[in-house]
C-alpha cells in the first residue's frame, strides 16, 4: 500500500505496532499514557535511501540495537529482538511503498485502561513499540550539506550521564535539546552546540560534533554526554579507513572558533560543515577539504557505490535479489 500525502510530506499509510500493521491515523495513545506524563520512551532515527542498487536502511541492525539497549537501560520490557525489529522495519517500508524515508521506532510506556497507574512508577504501565516512517528532506537545509551552517554555543549545559543517561536514546533527553534548539532559532542559528557540565564541548541538539586541526580529525568521547552516534562511529571508520588520525578527546569551547573545520554528524543531519560559531568564522567559512573527503566517501557508500570500510555491511537492502541482503540473517 503506498503512502499517502499530509500537506508536502509523504508518510507511510501503515504503522508497525507490536507485531502487527495499523493505520497510520490508528496510532495513538491516551492521554493519560505514562510516556505523555512522564516522558517515558526511546527511540530511533534511520534512514532508508534510493541507492544505486535499490531501496537500502544504513545500518539498520546498529540502530536496532541500540534501541534495545536504550529500552535496557528503562527496564522498558518489550517482546522483540533485534531481527524482529529489522524484518519489521523491512515489511513496512515494502508495503508503504516508499523509496526512500526516515524510519521512527519508538519504545514506549502506554496506559492499562483497566488498571491504570498514574504515578511516576512505570511498571504498571504496558510497553508498546511501534515503527513509523515518512519522507524527509536534509535535516538542517536542503543547502546546508554544500554551504554549511551558523550555529551558537547554548547557555544549557548538556544533561550528565548520572542524571539521565545519555547512552539511551530517549525522550526525555531532548527536553534538553528542545531549550537548546529554540535558543539557536531564536538567536537566528540554524543549531547550538552544549558544552558538558565540565565547560567542555559536548554536541548540538541532536547531533554529534568533529573538528578537523592540522589534518586531524577530533571529537568528543563518549564521556562527554553524548549519545554514541551511529553516524558517528560510522564517520571515524571512514577517516581512520583514509588514513586520517582520529582523536577521541575533550575539547574547548575556545577550540570551536579556532578549528580549521567543523561538522555536525547525524542520521538526520549526515555530514553538514559548519562555517560559523558564534559569528565567528570557521576556517573559510565554508566546507573544508577534509569535511568535503568525509562527506564524498559517506554518500557514496550509502548509495551502494562502493563498499564500507573493512567490507563491513551497512546496508539493509529491501527488495530481494540474488545480490542483495533483504534482512538480517
Amino acid at each position: 500500500m503506498a503512502g499517502k500525502d499530509v500537506a508536502t510530506m509523504k508518510i507511510s499509510s501503515k504503522v508497525w505496532k507490536n507485531g502487527e500493521f495499523i493505520s497510520w491515523d490508528d496510532a495513538r495513545i491516551h492521554v493519560m499514557s505514562h510516556v505523555v506524563n512522564y516522558g517515558s520512551s526511546v527511540f530511533e532515527g534511520i534512514r532508508c535511501y534510493n541507492t544505486t542498487k535499490g531501496s537500502a536502511v544504513f545500518r539498520l541492525p546498529e540502530h536496532m540495537q541500540r534501541l534495545i539497549n536504550s529500552a535496557k537501560i528503562y527496564r522498558m520490557e518489550q517482546d522483540y529482538g533485534r531481527d524482529d525489529l529489522c524484518n519489521a522495519t523491512v515489511e513496512l517500508i515494502r508495503e508503504s511503498g516508499l523509496d526512500s524515508c526516515y524510519i521512527r521506532p519508538v519504545v514506549l510506556r502506554g496506559l492499562d485502561e483497566e488498571k491504570p497507574a498514574f504515578g511516576v512508577n512505570p511498571f504498571g504501565n504496558p510497553v508498546d513499540v511501534y515503527i513509523a516512517m515518512w519522507q524527509w528532506g536534509k535535516y538542517l537545509g536542503e543547502e546546508a550539506l554544500e554551504n554549511g551552517i551558523d550555529v551558537c554555543v547554548s547557555s544549557w549545559t548538556r544533561i550528565t550521564s548520572n542524571s539521565l543517561p545519555t547512552m539511551a536514546k530517549s525522550a526525555a533527553n531532548y527536553m534538553n535539546s528542545q531549550l537548546i534548539k529554540m535558543e539557536a532559532v531564536l538567536g537566528g542559528f540554524s543549531e547550538g552546540i552544549a558544552l558538558d557540565d565540565r565547560g567542555m564541548v559536548s554536541e548540538g541538539s541532536g547531533e554529534n560534533l568533529f573538528l578537523v586541526n592540522n589534518g586531524k580529525l577530533i571529537t568528543p568521547p563518549l564521556g562527554a554526554s553524548i549519545l554514541p552516534g551511529i553516524t558517528r562511529d560510522s564517520v571515524i571508520q571512514i577517516a581512520r579507513n583514509l588514513g586520517i588520525e582520529v582523536i577521541e578527546t575533550t575539547i574547548q569551547r575556545g577550540a570551536l572558533y579556532l578549528a580549521d573545520e567543523l561538522f555536525f554528524t547525524g542520521t538526520a543531519a549526515e555530514i553538514t560543515p559548519i562555517r560559523s560559531v558564534d559569528r565567528i568564522t570557521v576556517g573559510s567559512g565554508k566546507a573544508g577539504p577534509i569535511t568535503r573527503q568525509l562527506q564524498d566517501e559517506f554518500f557514496k557508500i550509502i548509495m551502494a557505490e562502493k563498499p564500507a570500510p573493512d567490507g563491513a555491511d551497512w546496508l539493509t537492502f529491501v527488495h530481494d535479489t540474488s545480490e542483495k541482503k533483504t534482512a538480517v540473517a
